[in-house]
């Protein structure tokens, strides 16, 4: 399912946060969202997510512009998983995974063989379907991280939005995370802090600045050492690794 984004404008009262973005990501691609704290980045995810009502512009998601789709219709579509997503609820794995299915349902529908095979299924893809009655509180940040994309993965979307999703997390589950989310035969934009992991995992990579788009394109050549020093105000070198895809050393002095 392909997204194209038109001219997108978004503030709170006098502050514009995303200014004139226009973007297209195509069919089973991952694009990566990079920038500095405060450039927009989950603003703009939410945008093209529906979440968020633009200024001006729009969003189409496979032709269709977004702003005439029912958030019941969307969330069949598109799933978002948020950073530190967390409950205090005492539920279990399946129960948290369960909820996807949600725009599935009728008001006084039943669960359904089909809600049940599109859970087994989603917890079975993210390795967590032997702990599908394990309670949510005793799982580690990367099972969490992992139950909530099966979550997104249970509403049977062609477009996944994640904001961060490797957020506080160690090396091992970020790459794990981030290996599993390129694997899925989905559409993904994700939000991403680390610029080594976001070169090794996204197809093509935009880079945002103080809320508009700067460049975008495949990561070996978006993450030059200039964009580094102009954008990220970083002193780095970038090599070119084995597999092609640029890896930055950041310079200590």
């Amino acid at each position: 399912m392909t997204i194209v984004a038109g001219n997108l404008v978004w503030g709170v009262g006098r502050k514009t946060i995303v200014r004139d973005v226009s973007l297209s990501v195509r069919r089973g691609e991952t694009l990566g969202l990079i920038g500095p704290n405060g450039s927009g980045k989950s603003s703009l995810l939410r945008l093209l997510a529906g979440l968020k009502r633009p200024r001006s512009g729009r969003v189409e998601i496979n032709g269709r512009d977004i702003a005439g789709v029912s958030r019941r219709t969307m969330a069949r579509q598109v799933a978002f998983v948020q950073q530190n997503a967390a409950t205090d609820t005492n539920v279990s794995v399946r129960d948290v995974v369960r909820l996807g299915r949600t725009p599935h349902r009728s008001a006084l529908g039943g669960w359904s063989t089909a809600d049940e095979a599109a859970v087994s299924a989603a917890l079975s893809r993210v390795d967590m379907h032997q702990r599908r009655a394990q309670a949510w509180q005793t799982l580690s940040g990367g099972e969490r991280q992992r139950v909530h994309i099966a979550r997104a993965l249970a509403q049977a979307p062609t477009v996944m939005f994640l904001d961060e999703p490797t957020n506080h997390l160690d090396i091992h589950h970020q790459i794990e995370i981030l290996r599993m989310v390129r694997d899925l035969d989905l559409t993904s934009i994700v939000a991403l802090h680390d610029l080594n992991l976001a070169a090794m995992f996204c197809d093509r990579i935009v880079v945002m600045q103080e809320g508009a788009l700067v460049e975008c394109g495949a990561p070996a050549d978006v993450l030059s050492q200039a964009l580094l020093k102009n954008v990220f105000r970083i002193e780095a070198e970038v090599e070119l690794a084995g597999s092609g895809r640029p890896h930055i050393r950041f310079c200590s002095d």
